[in-house]
């Protein structure tokens, strides 16, 4: 698994959401920011998300990332821990989130390309969300 520093820069994002719950498969196109604060790195996602049937709207998200004891933490931007990255080149981790459960894989096996599959389900929500980042050089 590569090293917290290895993630710095930015990244181009694709990501396909599959709701199974809406019967749609919607697409985002953008791209991820990883910079360096004071306690590790902070990911910002952003990035033009295509629902059918509607005009494409703007989305963003962050995070923190933070070097932990087996890995790498990732926490929600208001500080509260959301899962940790652990070792090799396909970790695994979940979010119990009540009702709702957020499972992960990462695949690092073809670095510095990546990936990650979530799986989200519960009581309203149901989909699977593949997305990629290839490193803007």
């Amino acid at each position: 698994m590569p090293e917290l520093e290895d993630f710095t820069g930015a990244w181009r994002l694709s990501r396909v959401i599959e709701d199974a719950r809406a019967g749609q498969i919607v697409h985002l196109e953008g791209r991820a920011l990883f910079t360096p604060d004071e306690a590790g790195l902070v990911c910002e996602e952003s990035g033009k998300l295509q629902l059918p049937g509607q005009a494409p709207l703007q989305a963003t998200r962050r995070f923190l990332w933070r070097r932990a004891e087996g890995g790498i933490a990732v926490h929600f931007e208001d500080g509260r821990f959301f899962h940790l990255i652990g070792p090799g080149l396909n970790p695994e981790a979940m979010h119990d989130c009540p009702p709702d459960l957020y499972r992960v894989a990462y695949d690092f096996s073809r670095w510095p390309d990546w990936s990650t599959r979530w799986r989200v389900e519960g009581p309203r929500k149901d989909y699977a969300m593949r997305s990629t980042y290839s490193a803007e050089r």
